[in-house]
């Protein structure tokens, strides 16, 4: 499988959001409860500053997408901030890396000079593998920061990234 990672469009929506859903549903990493459908995943998308899908480049399959846009505004306003989904059965084939290394650049290239995420799950040890590997620091922790699906909470870490 050749993945390939582009920017959203429209004929893309369909696919974003079943990436986008089940990681909402799975509530261990997003902070949604909120399903997006087409209208809202539509708005959704286009209104962040980026963002990013993986496709497959053989069957044109969304695989995972990131959302790049600001972590604030005004005076830090050059703070970025983004998310990112992998299709579960997906995960562990390197295409949550390919996202990540893709939304640094354009994060870069749009303008920002810092990345910082502010609620990496304890749990996401993957996820927290991966930043730390790419070079990102860990800030500190939000002890029970979280509200899991089932209800109990876990620690967050906030990540800072200098591009």
């Amino acid at each position: 499988m050749s993945i390939l990672v582009k920017h959203y469009e429209d004929r893309y929506t369909e696919g974003a959001l079943c990436v986008w859903n089940e990681v909402v549903e799975e509530g261990i990493a997003f902070p949604q409860e909120d399903f997006l459908d087409a209208v809202t995943g539509k708005e959704f998308f286009e209104a962040q500053t980026y963002t990013g899908l993986a496709v497959d480049g053989d069957t044109d399959a969304v695989l995972g997408l990131y959302i790049l846009h600001p972590n604030n505004v005004g005076r830090c306003g050059h703070i970025a901030n983004a998310s990112f989904a992998v299709c579960a059965g997906l995960r562990g084939e390197h295409i949550g890396e390919k996202l990540v290394i893709d939304c640094l650049q354009k994060a870069k290239e749009t303008g920002f000079s810092i990345m910082q995420f502010n609620a990496v799950v304890d749990s996401n040890v993957h996820a927290r593998h991966l930043y730390e590997r790419l070079g990102f620091q860990r800030l500190g922790m939000i002890p029970g920061g979280f509200r899991m699906k089932d209800g109990h909470f876990e620690d967050i870490y906030l990540y800072y990234y200098k591009l």
